[in-house]
């Protein structure tokens, strides 16, 4: 089994910041890419945010320049650094990893989720 742990949401006002952390523990092989999702009220689960084994990354569009991920392969940790944070980040937060088997394939993980509330 694997499991994906979130810490780091909360409230804050426009323009703050908070940092996310999703510590993943459990039956690890390796573990390929890493990511963010987040979904607001009424839509969509949505990519924010996701960093390749390798270290590439990619954001999406409305929070390039704002946020930064990263990730500690040592801890099997992601972190998701959110700075001049706005009221249409809030949403809850997953965390989510491609962790890999022995026999060669993958398969993706979920969190449980943490809250993210920017408000004033």
């Amino acid at each position: 089994q694997v499991q994906l742990v979130e810490s780091g949401g909360g409230l804050v006002q426009p323009g703050g910041s908070l940092r996310l952390s999703c510590v993943v523990s459990g039956s690890i092989f390796s573990i390929n890419d890493m990511g963010w999702y987040r979904q607001a009220p009424g839509k969509e689960r949505e990519l924010v945010a996701a960093i390749m084994s390798g270290g590439s990354t990619r954001y999406a569009n409305s929070v390039k320049g704002r946020f930064t991920v990263s990730r500690d392969n040592a801890k099997n940790t992601v972190h998701l650094q959110m700075n001049s944070l706005k009221p249409e980040d809030t949403a809850v937060y997953y965390c989510n990893a491609d962790i890999g088997s022995p026999a060669g394939r993958s398969h993706y993980y979920w969190g449980q989720g943490t809250q993210v509330t920017v408000s004033s």
